[in-house]
């Protein structure tokens, strides 16, 4: 996982650290120290809390792994066009 991604894509949710930590079913006496870890490169979640926070955020699960900025913005366009649709 980027840590970058996760931060940016929390950022963009507007959730708090802890916030987003429970939403994806962390306990909350950890919350925010382990988003805090993952976010600063610290710790690396597993593949299923990814899972978790890209539900939360509404990200597709690779945005956390692609490492190219520009192709990570374009799969949160397509995505978002996905997503929006499935609503409708």
């Amino acid at each position: 996982m980027i840590p970058k991604r996760l931060k940016e894509a929390r950022k963009r949710a507007r959730l708090t650290q802890e916030k987003l930590a429970v939403m994806a079913g962390i306990d909350e006496s950890t919350a925010r120290s382990r988003i805090s870890q993952y976010e600063n490169g610290i710790y690396r979640p597993n593949f299923e809390t990814c899972c978790a926070f890209a539900r939360v955020l509404e990200v597709p699960e690779c945005y956390f792994y692609t490492v190219d900025d520009t192709f990570a913005s374009a799969l949160l366009t397509l995505y978002s066009v996905k997503f929006l649709e499935k609503k409708s």
